[in-house]
Order: C-alpha cells, then structure tokens, then sequence
C-alpha cells in the first residue's frame, strides 16, 4: 500500500472462449504428434512399427480412461503432458527394437533376439521412466494448479506407457512369431 498514484495503460479482459481455442489448440497438437510418431515408427520398424502404433493409441486410450476416472479436467498443461508421454512410449519401442536389431546382428536367432532385446532393454526403460515418474511427482507436491495437471496427465502416461510398450508390443510380437515362425526377421 504505497501512496503511488494508478495510472492505467491498458486493460484486457479474457473471454471463456480464449481457453476453450487453447484447448482444440493443443487437441490438434496432438493430434499432429500422434500420426507424426505413427509414421515415423511403421516407416523406421515396418511390422513392429504397426506393433508399436497399435500399443501407442491403446495406451492413449488407458490414459483418458483413467483420466475419466479421476474425473479431470483435461487442460492445456494437461495436453503437454499427453504429448510428452506419446514421445516416452515411443522411446520404449525404440530402445526394445533397436536391442532385437543389435541382438540379430550378433547372430542370434529369430526368437532368441526378440527376447534378448525384451529383457536387455527392460532396465533401461524402467529406470528412465522411473527418473521421469519422480520428476512428475515432484512437480506435483511442489506446483500449483497447471502445473499439478501437467503432472498427473505425464503420470498416468508413464505408468501405462510401461504396460503398453514393454507388455502389449511383446504379446503381438510373440503372438505374430508363434504363428508366422520367420526364419529371418527384418526390423
């Protein structure tokens, strides 16, 4: 309370519709991030690429589930959260695929590498979506409102990110091997 007269300069005033634009906003962004990874993973990984996608949109599909049943509101922050997540479940499948690949390269065979790859590459995955799960939970114990949104919705994502990309990707990739049986396996 100082005696400083108040001259104002300008005034603006924020419509209900500027969030609801920002929302759709970050819905198309999204969006955009999504078929973008979609792409790139059947381009870079052919059919385990497609494995890869089709655990991506289940997992999408876990997080507004759960988001559903926390009854939260989806925000903008929240979005980022999702997006940040599409990435975290695409460097699983990445990391895996490029472990089978490393494993097939030192002569292993078909079923052999794949689950080489799975369980070399498990460690790694765990313990950096470990590092981020305690960076999410940090930002919720000490963040306010967008914030604390920004860290549920990258939560939720980790955690069914690790069902989707370690659990989902090796069940359609052991089930498409027991029934193909490749004698040779281009990744």
């Amino acid at each position: 309370a100082l005696p400083a007269p108040l001259n104002v300069v300008e005034e603006r005033s924020v419509g209900p519709t500027l969030g609801s634009d920002s929302v759709a906003s970050g819905k198309m962004a999204a969006l955009a991030a999504l078929v973008a990874v979609f792409v790139m993973m059947f381009g870079s990984y052919g059919l385990f690429g497609f494995f890869a996608n089709v655990a991506l949109f289940l997992n999408m599909i876990f997080i507004f589930a759960l988001l559903s049943i926390l009854q939260a509101t989806l925000t903008l922050p929240g979005i980022a959260g999702i997006i940040l997540t599409i990435g975290i479940a695409v460097d699983a499948n990445v990391l895996i695929y490029e472990r089978i690949r490393e494993e097939l390269r030192n002569g292993r065979t078909v079923l052999s590498a794949v689950d080489t790859g799975y369980k070399l590459a498990l460690a790694t995955i765990i313990d950096s979506n470990l590092t981020t799960l305690i960076v999410a939970t940090i930002l919720f114990s000490f963040g306010s409102g967008p914030v604390k949104g920004f860290a549920v919705a990258m939560s939720i994502g980790i955690v069914t990110s690790l069902f989707s990309a370690i659990m989902l990707t090796r069940l359609m990739v052991i089930a498409w091997l027991r029934r193909t049986r490749p004698a040779t396996l281009t990744i």
